[in-house]
């Protein structure tokens, strides 16, 4: 029997995704999924689900919840805190990459971002419909999450109820791998369309962040490429994520998620699938730094990337949160001449 939450709270542009929408580009279906995927395997890891079950993106203001039946647990990864306010109005501060408890009736007011996006997840996953296999929301073509939208309030949302111990939370044990440095890039497809100075500026310049980006893209502002004589435009071909177009103002527009499939300016590069999630985390006036690797490179960062993201999923500890009894154990091993001791009263029930 599915648990069910209430969104008391909806936040500000929070929408459902997960691996994304694979196969289906040929018709013009953008991916969509997770900006920050790894950051999505965190937040599952720590509830024990599938690594691709779906999950709540934040990028600005996050939501609230309503544990309307069953107890569920949720999951913080990114930058991000919460508090789970419970029947008798008792706090919890629930920090980042750590597990909460809601039992029926709790609220969990979920934090703003401090920077880029965090996921949000719940036991078994945010379990809407699938919609051409996948669950992620496309914001343009109303396609998956909750019919197609952000959250709104007073949304009720289904996962699976909480199986394991509702007295003791998952964490993360070790820092979060955050690679620094430049944003690697492979060149091309249509570098031949720029040039040699506009090369050299693109790799030897930093450009900023400017405030036009979302979740199809992100504009930056530095030193024009100039294109050669071949002109800023082709016959429109495919683009995916991490494709970086330059049109006739020179200035480069890196696509994200939401990206279309297809486009006519010439892509002077494509960032790697492993620093790709790195964007998802810029703010407007952030400088980058772009710098060429070859293939074997880029397969080689996301094989480590991969590696380290695994092992802190093998690392997560666990944890009682402060004034948290656990009450089985509580009566097998606390009781003396009929009396019970504790050091301190379940939150709870406070």
């Amino acid at each position: 029997m599915a648990a069910i939450v209430e969104v008391t709270e909806a936040g500000l542009a929070v929408t459902i995704q997960d691996r994304g929408r694979y196969g289906y580009r040929n018709i013009g279906v953008p991916v969509s999924g997770a900006l920050d995927p790894f950051l999505m395997t965190a937040a599952n890891a720590l509830l024990g689900n599938d690594p691709d079950a779906a999950v709540l993106e934040v990028c600005l203001g996050g939501p609230s919840l309503k544990a309307l039946s069953g107890t569920v647990r949720i999951s913080l990864a990114g930058e991000i805190t919460a508090q789970v306010v419970n029947t008798r109005g008792r706090v919890l501060k629930v920090e980042a990459w750590q597990t909460a408890t809601l039992f029926p009736g709790d609220v969990v007011r979920i934090g703003g971002v401090a920077r880029g996006v965090a996921c949000v997840g719940i036991s078994g996953g945010f379990q809407v419909p699938l919609q051409l296999g996948s669950r992620s929301t496309y914001l343009r073509a109303r396609l998956g999450g909750v019919e197609g939208r952000a959250l709104a309030t007073g949304d009720r949302l289904q996962c699976d109820p909480l199986t394991g111990n509702p007295w003791v939370e998952a964490c993360g044990t070790l820092n979060w791998p955050v690679e620094s440095g430049p944003i690697r890039i492979l060149l091309g497809p249509q570098d031949d369309y720029f040039t040699p100075e506009a090369l050299a500026a693109f790799l030897g310049t930093p450009y900023r962040v400017t405030r036009d980006m979302d979740r199809m893209g992100i504009r930056f502002d530095g030193g024009k490429l100039s294109h050669n004589e071949q002109g800023a435009e082709i016959v429109s071909d495919g683009v995916a994520p991490g494709s970086i177009q330059v049109p006739a103002n020179g200035q480069p527009i890196v696509l994200m998620a939401d990206c279309q499939t297809s486009g006519g300016y010439p892509k002077i590069a494509t960032v790697i699938r492993a620093d790709l999630a790195r964007l998802a985390h810029v703010r407007p006036g952030d400088e980058v730094h772009f710098v060429a690797v070859d293939h074997a490179q880029a397969a080689a960062a996301l094989r480590e990337q991969a590696q380290l993201v695994s092992r802190w999923c093998e690392a997560l500890g666990s944890f009682r949160p402060p004034g948290v009894i656990d009450e089985a154990a509580l009566y097998d091993g606390n009781l003396i001449s009929g009396a019970i001791r504790g050091d301190e009263l379940a939150w709870y029930a406070a």
